[in-house]
Parts: C-alpha cells; structure tokens; sequence
C-alpha cells in the first residue's frame, strides 16, 4: 500500500531524515519506534503533505505522491491523527467529527458518525460538549475518531499513548488491535516499544533520521541490537 524509499527532509540547513526506506502492506500495522528527535514527526509530516522532502519517493497504491499537499494526501485516502491530537477545543465532539470528513467522504458522514461512536460509547454521551473538556483519554479516541471519517485507507497514528494512565494505554492499543482486525490498515508511530511491538506486523527502528534496524514485530523485541540500541541493555 505504502512504499517510502530514500526520504530525506529538513528543515532549513538541519537535515533531520536521511534516506529512510518504508514499506506498509494493505492490512498491516507497522510500528515506527524511535524516541524524542529521531524524526518520527517530521516523517509523518512528509507522508501527510505538510512538508516536502528534499529527496526520495512516497508512493501511495501504486501512485507518486511525493510532495502533492495535505489535501491531496486526505483525498487520496491517507488519514494522520497528529501528536497532541489537536483537537478543536472550542468545537463540540460532533463539529470536531462532521470536520474529519470535509475533505472526504462527505456524503457518508451520517453513518460514519454512528460507526464512531458505536466503537467509542463516551464521544456519544458527550455529543454536544466541548472538546476541550473531555479527558486526555477521550480527546485522543476523538482525534481518532475524525481522522476516520474520511474512511482512509492507511490511518497514520502518531503517539497515540502519549500522556494517558497505564490503563488506558492498555485500551488503546486494544482499540488499535480492532481497528485493524476489521480491515484498517494502520501505521503506528510510537515510543512504546513492547506494546508496539505486541499488536504490529512489522516493526521499523528510527535512529538519528536513518532506520537502524527493520524486521517481523514478532522477532523485532528479541533482537540484542534493539535492546542494546534502544533500550540501552
């Protein structure tokens, strides 16, 4: 479905990728770890349409999207739910969904509003609140849920876990599981290597903007080169 091949990206003089290669399979879930500054975000930047790469290919299905724009990106059927999750805080749980669709998939917003909802019962009983009110947890299955409702093809997941209690980190890498299993396909880009590692197909390591190692998720944690370099052991 995706095939990233020598990325390179910067901004300004500072190069932060350097010629990072990706493949995603339709179906999947692929785990992009690397801790703060590797360039993760900025990696998904470049996917999104939100910068352009200094060099390098982002092929799409079959097509050349390298560098075509955010919008572009959306229509084609490519989804980010950005770190921080970016809500609109002033907006109600709807208005926030009804804008996921604004570029896509307009004319099924209706049932992909119920669809939301029925995988998370709280953004229902909170309908007409505003965003900004609800939990940490609950903004994040918000944010999840309006990148949805432009029924992407690849679902773009940046730091989803960051800032929630153990527990609900639990129930978002559960949540992610789902999605998955019910045809999503799905790039996670995490810190958390172990439960990263537990639900994804393959497992890529980004290390100083290169992909230092690469390999099945299910082999990846026992690797001593990932433990050594990641987790210091």
């Amino acid at each position: 479905m995706l095939e990233v091949s020598g990325l390179r990206a910067g901004y300004g003089a500072v190069e932060v990728l350097r010629g990072v290669d990706l493949t995603i399979r339709r179906g999947d879930i692929v785990a992009l770890l690397g801790s703060n500054g590797v360039g993760k975000t900025t990696f998904n930047a470049v996917l999104s349409g939100l910068i352009r790469p200094w060099a390098g290919k982002v092929a799409f299905k079959g097509s050349d999207i390298t560098g075509i724009g955010a919008a572009s990106v959306v229509d084609a059927g490519m989804s980010l739910v950005p770190e921080g999750r970016l809500i609109f805080p002033n907006m109600t749980v709807k208005e926030n969904l009804i804008l996921g669709s604004y570029r896509r998939a307009r004319g099924n917003r209706d049932a992909n509003i119920d669809k939301i909802v029925a995988i998370f019962p709280r953004l229902k009983e909170r309908f007409e609140q505003k965003a900004g009110t609800l939990s940490g947890g609950e903004q994040q299955m918000l944010a999840i849920g309006r990148g949805m409702m432009a029924e992407p093809e690849l679902l773009i997941l940046d730091e989803p876990s960051l800032g929630l209690s153990p527990l609900l980190v639990e129930e978002m890498f559960n949540l992610i599981r789902r999605l998955n299993e019910e045809g999503l396909t799905i790039l996670l880009v995490e810190q958390n290597v172990a439960q990263s590692l537990e639900i994804a197909t393959t497992g890529y390591v980004l290390e100083n903007g290169a992909i230092s190692l690469s390999g099945p998720a299910a082999t990846l944690m026992d690797d001593p080169n990932l433990q050594r370099s990641y987790l210091g052991i």
